[in-house]
């Protein structure tokens, strides 16, 4: 995609010049210089193989088989610990790579497959994804990957825009691949940013419950080369089914990106994004996702890379 279509599509979303006037805010560790090593022993029934996993976070060197503890970090990565029947697994597709004098981040799209004496055997594509929120490990089974993922973090800002440095590989073939399956998928793929300030509450059940207040959306087609820096893609609050830029898959409740997190007593629900948010509700909390890719759990393009650094989000 052109830097002229960039402009266009800025000027759908509605991007005013009181952005230059706008504060900015910084999360931890949005800057994609921090990084934590987990270096994680495969079962030998599978090659007993050292692999490492790559999170977002204070520096710190880990040697056990064990959960994550992100601490003050708001990122997660889809890069995994899995323990499936009795067989420890690390699948990678987050990794920080050298730029400057600092890193990015490399979301890359991997398939893998894994065999083990007829025992197991799993075929599975894992687009690179980095969000807010935190991943359940260890990962128990390869249903309903979505339900791994609690999406989402605590906040109350609100946001005109997000912005960051971006640069893609992308328009790969696309293919689903899962369990014993692998099948083409139609279209080339494209790399996704996503943004959602939503209202969240809980029933007397526990059920998550939310209203969307505002949302930003951005599909890369084209491979990108050089860095893009500063790139700025603003918020847009309430319903926004009847804006130019509406496309279906920005809508609540996609089917190919359910929403799950974990509830006040720690048990993971389905959020429910019930209806718009009016124009002036607070929000309770921020979704953001960088992928290298679209269309649900297990679709993507092997190979297909989005690289990210310098996030920062621009209050009202």
């Amino acid at each position: 995609m052109s830097l002229h279509r960039y402009t266009i599509l800025l000027c759908l979303f509605g991007l005013s010049s009181s952005l230059t006037n706008a504060q900015t805010k910084n999360f931890s560790y949005n800057n994609m210089d921090s990084w934590v090593r987990r270096d994680i022993k495969e079962s030998r029934i599978i090659g007993g193989e050292t692999k490492t996993i790559w999170e977002v976070g204070a520096p710190a060197h880990i040697t056990k088989a064990e959960a994550w503890d992100q601490g003050d970090s708001p990122w997660e990565t889809t890069s995994i610990y899995a323990h499936i029947m009795g067989i420890d697994k690390v699948s990678s597709t987050v990794f920080p790579e050298k730029r400057g004098d600092g890193y990015c981040a490399r979301l890359e799209t991997r398939l893998e497959e894994v065999s083990a004496l007829g025992l197991i055997h799993i075929t599975a594509l894992s687009t690179g994804t980095l969000f807010t929120g935190r991943l359940i490990e260890p990962i128990q089974g390869i249903d309903n990957p979505m339900e791994k993922m609690s999406q989402g973090i605590p906040f109350t800002k609100r946001l005109k825009a997000i912005k960051f440095d971006y640069k893609a590989k992308t328009g790969g073939k696309r293919i689903k691949a899962s369990a014993m399956s692998k099948a083409d998928v139609e279209g080339a793929n494209a790399a996704e940013v996503c943004v959602f300030l939503e209202k969240r509450w809980e029933d007397q059940e526990g059920n998550i419950k939310a209203k969307r207040i505002a949302t930003a959306y951005l599909r890369i087609t084209k491979s990108t080369p050089e860095w893009v820096n500063g790139f700025v893609l603003p918020l847009n609050y309430g319903d926004i089914t009847r804006q130019p830029f509406y496309r279906k898959y920005m809508q609540l409740n996609d089917d190919e990106y359910p929403q799950y997190a974990l509830n006040s007593q720690g048990k993971i629900k389905h959020v429910d994004e019930v209806g718009w948010g009016d124009i002036n509700d607070q929000p309770t909390h921020l979704i953001v996702r960088f992928a290298a890719g679209f269309g649900g759990p297990y679709i993507g393009a092997v190979g297909d890379c989005l690289w990210i650094d310098n996030v920062e989000f621009i209050e009202e």
